[in-house]
């Protein structure tokens, strides 16, 4: 038995035992047979994707117990991606197409060489997802090294499509890239999966794209690979430019239209009523998703007849405008109504708020606050609306709302005078109050005073870092899509404080194009708002992004405004700002003026009697002393420092000062009290975890090294600096390669 294997079946028993289910009544629970669950239990099998959503949805699996054991039921050594939505199963119809697309299957698992590429169009709703979906699951055997799917959202009202970037860096983290490595550019995205999938037999399906040009970057160029489209465009730039094929998708046929709905409330039903089940298909208008869903409330009904449901999507107004063309038939809004008519009006409440979150999927926590309900309110609500195909949900068990679902929500919220403004500040500030407390775990900076939390918003636990980057990684994609969005002047202060919490997590993770972009948003509307302490930090935020990624020849402008502002800031914030900018100039290799901001920190926070403070200017101070030749100095402000340092628990500074003793120590020429100096402070930043001030000790160590004449011992460790800087994507990174380098 394989570890994958063991790991699974562990997981899977605890969890069923957790639950209080027998496997007898898991089974009856999930449709899973007693034998497939227990050989699962035992090691021997390993379930397909959509059978182990099943399991987790009945035993409630949410958040990191759900990702662990989609993680574990992977059979792999290396990573493979499975991130195709679970097939229908109640896939009918289209049996033409089918033959058509599996013909191009053919030419991709064969070994002729082609690369093989197929755009789905039609209209909206018309099943291009579901046969694109079902294609990919009949064949996946045949591509060993997994499938990749994303949803571009082409054709959303609320939001941008996805930008082909941010596409890219999904697909990247799926075949193992770490985040940090991820290169910030579109371009060089496209160059780094070209390269990773150059190998490799997949399946890529890009759904709901808008444009060739929004398809063209995420193309494989590995003839191993089967790249499958949809669109609501016919993408034929794509046929001339790079051999598409194009298969278009017209409605059901009436005959296929009432098979799929036999097979989804009873054929026996459809048989009673054969005149009604065909008009019902009509007033659908033959389209899939109207179909499924009118199917899904028949089936949770099932004493209502069809000619009943017949009447009711008759008399149903208003009609949604989207899809209501000259044959009024087609009408997915009345279709639409039935279902939601039908929800309790606590859900129907609650799935009209969902409407307005603006990312592509939900948590159960984001959930509850844009309600504005408790958390186990929400999930009562979230399975009705599951259960009623109004929700579905994806591998990390967040929930998705249709485009089509989210457009008649909004309409809805907006026509029952729903306080749309009310949903949208409850669901910065869970993103906002959530974030403050999982920089506790991440962050250095000083936090920013937060309010009282609006009423109805989920506060989540965080009991260690793990916990606080799994949660930014749930939410990451909910605040770009917020950050996207059109701004609403009424929520403009709260996007602004959002923004600064969040730069804890782009800087941990690495992102420093990501918060350039987001800082210098977050600056303007400070200044428009001419707040002192806003501006402070979303200025250094701005200003720390450029010198990581070494533009230092634009830091003047954001360091003026911060500088400009600097004495209208709080005095309990003063000193910490000061010691930022003197941080600044180090980079800018202008020691005297990062002296004099230093000694000013210090000043204030004597003053004021803030001991971190002091014993952390009084380091800064140092280290400035030594770069302007003062070495004597230097290390008696070390050796003050020190003694305030230990007290108030303050390790990194405290490894700091050790760092700065050991260098001036080498400038005096005393090289082995410097190198004890240097691992002293090397050993307390790797018990924190500290990467980035690892590769700086690990900088200066290699130097002190080098001049004893240890040349091994410091190119080894001027090429561990260089990984750990590579890792943060910091620019110098470089520096320290050629550093080492040069003692070949």
């Amino acid at each position: 038995m394989g570890t994958d294997e063991g790991t699974f079946g562990q997981l899977l028993r605890e969890a069923r035992l957790r639950g209080q289910f027998t496997l007898e009544g898991l089974a009856q629970a999930s449709g899973v047979s007693v034998r497939a669950i227990g050989d699962m239990e035992r090691g021997r099998s390993l379930p397909r994707q959509a059978t182990l959503n099943e399991l987790m949805d009945v035993l409630e699996l949410e958040g990191t117990a759900r990702r662990l054991l989609v993680q574990a039921s992977t059979r792999r050594t290396q990573q493979v991606p499975q991130q195709l939505p679970p097939d229908l199963a109640a896939f009918r119809g289209r049996e033409s197409e089918l033959a058509g697309v599996l013909g191009h299957t053919e030419r991709a698992s064969g070994q002729g060489g082609h690369v093989v590429i197929s755009a789905i169009g039609g209209m909206a709703g018309v099943g291009k997802t579901a046969l694109a979906v079902h294609w990919a699951h009949q064949v996946a055997d045949r591509f060993p090294d997994g499938q990749m799917y994303v949803n571009l959202r082409g054709f959303e009202d609320a939001r941008s499509p996805l930008d082909p970037g941010a596409a890219l860096g999904g697909f990247l983290r799926a075949l193992g890239v770490a985040s940090n490595e991820i290169p910030p550019g579109t371009e060089e995205r496209t160059a780094m999966f070209r390269k990773r999938t150059r190998d490799r037999r997949m399946i890529v399906l890009l759904d709901n794209a808008r444009s060739a040009e929004q398809v063209r970057p995420l193309l494989p160029a590995s003839p191993g690979c089967l790249t499958i489209i949809t669109s609501r465009n016919q993408l034929a730039g794509l046929a001339a430019t790079d051999g598409a094929a194009l298969v278009g998708l017209d409605v059901w046929t009436e005959a296929e239209a009432v098979a799929a709905l036999s097979a989804r409330i009873g054929e026996q039903r459809c048989l009673a009523e054969p005149e009604a089940a065909a008009e019902l298909v009509g007033l659908c208008g033959r389209l899939p998703l109207a179909v499924a869903v009118v199917a899904a409330q028949l089936s949770a009904a099932p004493m209502m007849s069809l000619s009943t449901a017949v009447r009711e999507l008759r008399r149903t107004e208003p009609r949604l405008d989207a899809l209501a063309g000259e044959d009024r038939r087609a009408d997915v809004r009345a279709v639409l109504s039935l279902s939601y008519h039908s929800l309790t009006h606590q859900a129907a409440r609650f799935f009209r708020s969902l409407a307005l979150h603006p990312g592509p999927a939900v948590s159960a926590e984001a959930a509850a606050s844009l309600a504005g309900v408790e958390l186990p309110a929400a999930r009562r609500h979230l399975r009705e609306l599951t259960s009623a195909s109004l929700l579905s949900r994806d591998a990390d068990g967040r929930y998705v709302l249709h485009d089509l679902l989210r457009a008649y929500g909004a309409e809805l919220a907006r026509q029952e005078g729903d306080d749309l403004l009310a949903a949208r500040t409850r669901l910065l500030d869970y993103l906002r109050r959530n974030a403050h407390a999982a920089n506790h775990y991440l962050s250095r900076s000083l936090a920013l005073p937060i309010s009282a939390p609006e009423p109805g918003v989920v506060q989540v636990a965080f009991e260690s870092r793990e916990d606080a980057l799994d949660w930014y990684g749930q939410e990451d994609p909910a605040f770009l899509a917020v950050q996207r969005s059109a701004a609403d002047p009424a929520l403009r202060r709260h996007r602004l404080d959002l923004t600064l919490e969040w730069a804890s997590y782009n800087e941990v993770e690495g992102r420093w194009s990501e918060e350039i972009a987001a800082s210098g948003t977050a600056l303007e509307a400070a200044l428009e708002a001419d707040d002192p302490v806003t501006i402070n930090r979303a200025g250094h935020n701005l200003v720390r992004a450029l010198i990581e990624t070494g533009r230092l020849q634009d830091v003047d402008g954001p360091l003026g405004l911060v500088l400009q502002h600097l004495g209208r800031l709080p005095v309990e914030r003063r000193a910490r700002a000061e010691r930022d900018v003197s941080w600044v100039y180090l980079y800018l290799e202008r020691p005297a003026e990062g002296l004099r901001h230093a000694l000013e920190a210090l000043t204030v926070a004597r003053s004021l009697g803030q001991h971190n403070e002091v014993g952390r200017a009084l380091t800064d101070a140092a280290w400035r002393l030594v770069q302007l030749g003062d070495h004597q100095e230097a290390v008696a402000r070390c050796e003050e420092a020190i003694p305030i340092l230990r007290e108030a628990g303050d390790r990194r500074y405290e490894a700091g000062a050790w760092g700065t003793i050991a260098y001036a120590h080498q400038d005096l020429g005393n090289l082995r009290d410097a190198i004890a100096g240097h691992r002293r402070a090397l050993e307390v930043f790797e018990e924190m975890h500290d990467r980035y001030n690892m590769a700086e000790a690990l900088d200066n160590l290699a130097s002190a090294q080098a001049d004893l004449g240890a040349k091994e011992e410091a190119r080894t460790n001027w090429n561990r600096a260089a990984e750990l800087f590579t890792q943060l994507r910091v620019a110098r990174a470089a520096d320290m390669r050629a550093k080492a380098d040069a003692l070949r």
